[in-house]
């Protein structure tokens, strides 16, 4: 196989210098290239971790290998990918194509064949490098909208192979396929008051800051007035020329007085430090309105790879008889750049708008393990868990844990335990600890042993210890019941579950297990005849779906078809 050079991972903010092959891929898809989503773009929970291309609101694109290499990797889940193949390259870079409608030739049937080994829909298999070998420009998949898509497109990565940390594809050249001469658009400008001395404009809360275009399509503000330590916070979107839709930016740099700040830019990063896009953003201000203001500055740091700061963390502190000068760059992979300058003058005015006022008794103390309890029901707070002191409110009414708001972001888990000494062994083996959003329960993966339940959760908010007695629903789509269906491809059923949710399902014909692919968004199940295991013929069909707990339900029903033309 071709040998590609040595790829070098530089120190962080060496941009400029890392060496990525330019010219060794070809397009995954082949219509014109348009991005749904951009590389580091904010998520709920994470950083985009790829590209995500239009596949022109249909299914059913041919998805090509970008180069030559083998499948490494093909995993198949109901969330997430959805369908996802992997494809390592000779040169140290892996290539992810997920939310396939299936795989391609011998791909696909290798896909099946593990499947019918596993016995189960969801699989996550890794291969030899002899076993599936792929060349550049060859069919690999078919474009689809599987697992946590929420429309057709192809999700589309760069990962190093080795350290797995996900490469921003704009790296590999795709800048001269995704024209970009527009500079980002900054919306707003937020300033933070960062400590019980800082006041701005005589607030004590954060505010938004009026901007003022100037001729040269930079902006700059009104006069900050303030004292104490404070902070800012931008929310900004990019467009290109070809996707006409709005995306993430690729970088931010603040200066104070001439020197850079703070700095984050989106080249690379890894899967373990993705959540910490809840420290970048005003996650209060997010969970409440949906905008996401990047915060320009770091009240506690925390270890995110794609950020420098200064010793202060991006902050100003202001002292009598002392002007800053602060200035705010946005920038997009080709160095279109938008610009706000923010006059900044000490000024020592009385405030006259105070902290929002708090009834939470609670100090949850972010470095020290934290125990609450009240009546049945247990927190437990590791160290570290939050990245920074809280007043957290902690009540038990009627059953229903009330855990502050999802409001202050977690990093990793926490857990929460409830006693039950009241029911039976026989329907605490139907119970489980769920939260509940909007009056709606979502189960959550429960540990029981004998009367104590326990979850490990990274979102406060209300939960409640529920019983699930109710079995799911099974609905055959088309009634098939002693029919010939010689003509039909498919079996597709609904399934559906009113509380703790589908765990597995299970479908046979003639008592030999069949494939059943889930389609979580649509509460679908699918069979294939072109799987092979239908019979000429009657053949009885099963199928069985179980909920999280362990109530079934069973679907039973026979029919008869003809294998002859």
């Amino acid at each position: 196989m071709k040998k590609f050079f040595t790829f070098y991972l530089f120190a962080v903010f060496a941009f400029g210098q890392n060496q990525y092959p330019k010219d060794f891929f070809r397009s995954p898809l082949d219509i014109p290239l348009q991005l749904s989503g951009n590389f580091g773009e904010l998520r709920p929970n994470h950083f985009h971790s790829g590209f995500d291309f239009k596949t022109q609101k249909k299914e059913g694109f041919n998805v090509y290998a970008v180069a030559n290499g083998y499948v490494s990797r093909i995993k198949i889940s109901v969330s997430g990918y959805g369908k996802a193949i992997y494809v390592t390259h000779p040169n140290g870079f892996t290539t992810v194509y997920g939310h396939l409608q299936s795989g391609y030739g011998e791909i696909e049937k290798w896909i099946k064949k593990e499947q019918y080994k596993a016995k189960s829909y969801e699989i996550d298999v890794y291969l030899k490098p002899t076993d599936l070998v792929v060349m550049k420009s060859d069919i690999i998949a078919i474009s689809g909208n599987t697992g946590g898509s929420d429309g057709p497109h192809l999700h589309f990565e760069f990962r190093d192979t080795q350290s797995e940390k996900i490469i921003n594809p704009m790296f590999f050249g795709f800048d001269t396929v995704i024209v970009d001469d527009k500079r980002p658009i900054i919306s707003s400008l937020w300033v933070y008051p960062l400590d019980e001395n800082a006041i701005v404009n005589q607030s004590k809360r954060p505010f938004s800051v009026n901007l003022s275009l100037q001729p040269d399509g930079s902006y700059i503000t009104e006069k900050i007035l303030a004292t104490g330590k404070i902070g800012f916070g931008i929310t900004t979107i990019d467009f290109d020329n070809v996707s006409w839709n709005a995306n993430g930016i690729f970088k931010v740099q603040t200066f104070l007085n001439g020197r850079t700040s703070f700095k984050y830019q989106f080249d690379t990063f890894s899967f373990d430090e993705t959540r910490f896009v809840n420290a970048l953003i005003d996650y209060k201000k997010y969970k409440e309105t949906g905008q996401r203001v990047q915060k320009l500055f770091m009240t506690n740091p925390y270890p995110l790879s794609i950020l420098n700061s200064d010793n202060h963390n991006g902050t100003v502190s202001l002292k009598p008889d002392l002007t800053q000068s602060f200035r705010i760059e946005v920038s997009d992979y080709q160095e279109n750049t938008t610009k706000i300058n923010v006059p900044i003058v000490y000024s020592p005015r009385i405030a006259k708008v105070y902290e929002e006022p708090t009834n939470a008794t609670y100090l949850v103390k972010a470095k020290k393990d934290n125990i609450f309890a009240l009546e049945n029901v247990t927190v437990t707070i590791p160290a570290n868990t939050f990245l920074e002191d809280f007043k957290m409110n902690f009540e038990v009414k009627n059953g229903v844990l009330q855990l502050h708001e999802d409001s202050v972001p977690a990093f990793s888990n926490f857990q929460i335990t409830f006693e039950d000494s009241i029911s039976s062994e026989k329907e605490r083996e139907k119970m489980f600890i769920g939260a509940i959003n909007d009056k709606k329960i979502n189960y959550i993966n429960t540990k029981r042993f004998k009367n104590s339940f326990t979850i490990y959760t990274k979102y406060l908010g209300n939960y409640k210890l529920v019983k699930d007695t109710v079995g799911p629903k099974i609905k055959m789509d088309n009634t098939i019941k002693g029919k010939w269906i010689s003509k039909q491809n498919v079996l597709q059923f609904s399934i559906s579950d009113e509380l703790s949710g589908i765990k597995s399902y299970d479908g046979f014909l003639n008592g030999k297990w069949i494939l059943l692919e889930y389609e979580s968004k649509t509460n679908k199940l699918i069979h294939r005849f072109t799987d092979g295991i239908v019979a000429e013929g009657k053949n009885d069909l099963k199928v069985v779906v179980t909920d999280n707990v362990g109530n079934s339900a069973i679907f039973e029903t026979h029919f008869f078809r003809s294998q002859k033309p």
